[in-house]
This record gives C-alpha cells, structure tokens and sequence, in this order.
C-alpha cells in the first residue's frame, strides 16, 4: 500500500507538471513551441501587445516561485517586475535561449538573491544562506482520481518537512524539470550536491509515508 502510494505520488508529479506548462503531447507541445516562436519574434521587433501576452502567461508562475523564497509580496512584485523588465531589455537575444522557462526562472533566482544581499546589508549576524529560504508550493491534484485529498496532505506535509535547499532542488528537478546541471549552475551547487538532494528528497518520502 505504501509503495503504491509512493509510485501514485510519482505519476502525481508527472500530472502536475501537465497541469503547469500544458505542453507534455508531442502536438500541443510543438504547438507551444511555434506560438512562443511566432510571439519571441514580435516581441523581438518591439510589439507590445506581444509582450504583454508573455508577461501574462508566465506572471503567476515566477510570482508564486519568487514568493517561495521571499515571502514578501511587494519584493516579489519588485523581482518579477525585474525579470521582465530584462525580458525586454534581451528581448533581440531571446530566441537564442534553448529552454526560456527554465532561463526566466534563473534570472528570478538571481534577482531574489540579489535583493535579499540588499536587503541584509548591514546584518553581518545573519548569513545570507541562513536567510534564503524556499517554501514548496502547496499542489493539489488535477487528476480527483489519481490521489485523495488525505494523500494530497500527507505528500504536502512530508515535503515540508525537508530541509530548505533540499526542497528547492526538489522543486527544481521534479515539477520544473531543470536538469540537475542546470540546478548546480543556477544554485552555485554541484552536481553531486543536486543529486544528494533529490535522492535524500525521494529516501525522506519512503520513510516519511511509512510512518
């Protein structure tokens, strides 16, 4: 039952990421894939109306991963602001990036960071490591008959449980689906480091939803 339940989280994963970025059939994804094309380049020759759609498709996105480490909804407001204001200012570079998503959430990854050194300047007791925190976004299923509520809440509660770099690497690798060399790049970690994560992350579920 319990094994069941582990692989059930699984493919629970794998569904929620559907849910995210909408892009996971071979036809709708290369769909996505024209329509960010199509749209990149209008953006590309200054359409505003172009960017506009960006920003709306990708805000809620950044807004609840920046909030995830700042817990600060007018920082947040600030760095996703930020992100996009780059967006702009690269906007003739952005069909060279391979993997946008995962780019525009290194770039909010940074900026965060960044703010947060600002904000810490004059604290010399706080590290800025102690301060960086991440808090796994709450997931609810889209698929009712996949995992029960109850499931839902035990899985919710046992990530929660993990320690803080842990979880964002967690969350990098599973639902955002960055590789492990991207996450060591954009953590200033390495490889090994993200796979220590994972693996612990995926060990501490075993245990956890024995209990």
């Amino acid at each position: 039952m319990l094994k069941l339940l582990f692989w059930r989280f699984l493919s629970y994963l794998f569904f929620y990421r559907l849910r995210l970025l909408i892009m996971k059939t071979s036809s709708s994804r290369q769909k996505a894939m024209t329509d960010q094309m199509e749209e990149l380049l209008l953006i590309e020759q200054g359409d505003e109306h172009a960017f506009d759609n960006f920003i709306t498709l990708h805000s809620q996105r950044l807004y609840n991963y920046v909030f995830s480490i700042l817990y600060c909804k007018e920082h947040t407001e600030e760095v996703v602001s930020d992100v996009f204001l780059e967006v702009w200012n690269r906007r003739k570079k952005l069909l060279q990036i391979e993997k946008l998503d995962h780019w525009l959430l290194t770039v909010a990854y940074h900026k965060a960071v960044s703010l947060l050194r600002k904000e810490m300047k004059h604290r010399r007791d706080v590290s800025i490591d102690e301060s960086l925190e991440f808090d796994f976004p709450q997931m609810s299923t889209p698929v009712e008959s996949l995992i029960s509520k109850d499931e839902q809440n035990r899985l919710n509660e046992a990530i929660n449980e993990f320690p803080r770099k842990c979880k964002h690497v967690f969350y990098l690798a599973k639902i955002e689906q960055m590789s492990y060399a991207e996450i060591a790049q954009m953590l200033g970690i390495s490889i090994l480091t993200v796979n220590y994560h994972v693996t612990f992350a995926m060990n501490s579920l075993r245990k956890i939803l024995k209990r």
